[in-house]
C-alpha cells in the first residue's frame, strides 16, 4: 500500500473519529492494521469495532456527499442496539458472507468472541451478518444461544434472504459479465447459493467461472471466453491492491450445484494461472494470520509458483511445498510423518517434530 493511500484511509479514520466525538464518544482511536475505529458508545460498557471498508465502497463522492456519508454511517452505530433478541425478529435480516477465513479489521478468528462460521473454501468461510442499511454485525454463538436455534438454520435462513439474481436473455458466444458493486446485494455471497453459479451459463455463453477478487466485485465468464487468462490477471491485481479482498481464485460449480475451486489438467491453457492464484491467496492468507499469531512461520514465494516456509523450535508451519530445516530445503511431503496438525487454527498450521 503507498504512502499516499495510507494518508488517505487515515484522513477519512480522522474524519469518522470527529463524528463520534461530536456525538459524546471520548476513547476512539484508529486501528491502522485493521482500518477500523474502536470506541465506546455513550452508556455502554463494552467497546465497539467500526469497520471502514464500506465507506470505500463506489465511486469518490464530493466533499458534501462524503460528510454526509459518514454522518450517517456512524449514526447508524451510535443508533444501533445491537443484534436483535428474538429469532423471529431477526431471522428476515439476517445474510451469508463469503469472506477470508482469517477475518481482519480486529474481529477475531477463533476463541468466545469470535463470530460464527463454517469453512466452505479453501482459506475461505461463509459467514452470517444481521444486515442493517448502515451496519452490518457478524452474528456469533452468543447471539444462537439467545434465539434457541441450531447453527445450521441459521445458515440455512441467511441464504434464504438472498434474491438470487438472475440474468435475462441468453449469449450467442462466450461472454464476460461483471455485476454492479454494491454492498447491499451481497453479490460474491451469491457463490454459497447451491446451483446459482451453473444456472448463469445461458447468460455467459458457456460454463461459468467465476471470480470474487474483493467485497463488492463479482465477474462471471464463461469457461471458453478468450479472456480466462487475462481474467485471472485482473483478479491477482485486484485481490493484492484491495483493502477488502476476498479470493484470487476462480470457481465453478460441481455436479452437485455446490461452488468449488476451478481445476484443469497440466498443459491446459490456463493450468499455471490457477497454480498462481492458488499460490498467491496462500501466501496472502498466511501472512495476513500471522501478523496476529505468535509463533507462525512465514510463507514465502519461490519462482512464481511454488511456496516455501523455514522451520525452527516451536514454529507454527503453514502448508507450503517446501520446508528449509538446517539450511536444507526439504519437499513437504517428504516430512509428512514428522507433522502434527495444531488444533483450532484456521488457515491451518503444524509443528515439526525433531
Amino acid at each position: 500500500m503507498g504512502l499516499l493511500h495510507r494518508i488517505a484511509r487515515a484522513r477519512l479514520a480522522s474524519q469518522v473519529i470527529r463524528r463520534l466525538r461530536r456525538a459524546g464518544v471520548t476513547d476512539a482511536r484508529y486501528l491502522s492494521a485493521g482500518f477500523a475505529v474502536r470506541f465506546t458508545r455513550p452508556g455502554a460498557d463494552e467497546p465497539t469495532l467500526l469497520p471502514l471498508d464500506s465507506l470505500l465502497a463506489g465511486r469518490s463522492p464530493g466533499r458534501r456527499a462524503r460528510r454526509e456519508r459518514i454522518q450517517r454511517f456512524v449514526a447508524g452505530y451510535l443508533d444501533a442496539q445491537g443484534v436483535p433478541s428474538g429469532w423471529d425478529e431477526v431471522r428476515a435480516r439476517l445474510r451469508p458472507l463469503l469472506r477470508p477465513s482469517h477475518l481482519r479489521g480486529g474481529i477475531p478468528a477463533s476463541g468466545p468472541d469470535a463470530p460464527l462460521r463454517r469453512s466452505r473454501l479453501p482459506f475461505l468461510s461463509e459467514f452470517v451478518v444481521v444486515d442493517e442499511p448502515e451496519t452490518m454485525t457478524y452474528v456469533g454463538a452468543d447471539q444462537l444461544a439467545g434465539w434457541g436455534v441450531p447453527a445450521d438454520e441459521v445458515f440455512r435462513a441467511a441464504r434464504g434472504n438472498l434474491t438470487g439474481a438472475v440474468l435475462q436473455g441468453a449469449a450467442r458466444s462466450p461472454v464476460v459479465v461483471q455485476f454492479t458493486e454494491d454492498e447491499n446485494a451481497y453479490w460474491t455471497s451469491h457463490l454459497l447459493l447451491d446451483g446459482w453459479l451453473a444456472r448463469l451459463a445461458p447468460q455467459v455463453g458457456g460454463v461459468p467461472v467465476a471470480f470474487a477478487p474483493d467485497h463488492g466485485t463479482l465477474i462471471v465468464a464463461a469457461e471458453d471466453s478468450a479472456h480466462l487468462p487475462e481474467l485471472f490477471a485482473r483478479a491477482e491485481v485486484m485481490y493484492l491492491a484491495s483493502p477488502r479482498a476476498i479470493t484470487p481464485m476462480a470457481y465453478v460449480s460441481d455436479g452437485d450445484g455446490r461452488t468449488v475451486p476451478y481445476a484443469v489438467a497440466p498443459g491446459h491453457p490456463v493450468h499455471d494461472c490457477i497454480r498462481r492464484a492458488e499460490t498467491i491467496q496462500r501466501v496472502q492468507e498466511y501472512t495476513r494470520q500471522a501478523a496476529s499469531l505468535p509463533g507462525a512461520a512465514p510463507l514465502r514465494l519461490v519462482d512464481g509458483l511454488r511456496t516455501r516456509t523455514a522451520s525452527t523450535p516451536d514454529a507454527l508451519l503453514p502448508a507450503a511445498d517446501e520446508v528449509e530445516v538446517d539450511g536444507k530445503v526439504t519437499p513437504w511431503a517428504d516430512l509428512a510423518e514428522r507433522l502434527t496438525p495444531v488444533a483450532g487454527i484456521d488457515p491451518p498450521r503444524w509443528t515439526l517434530s525433531s
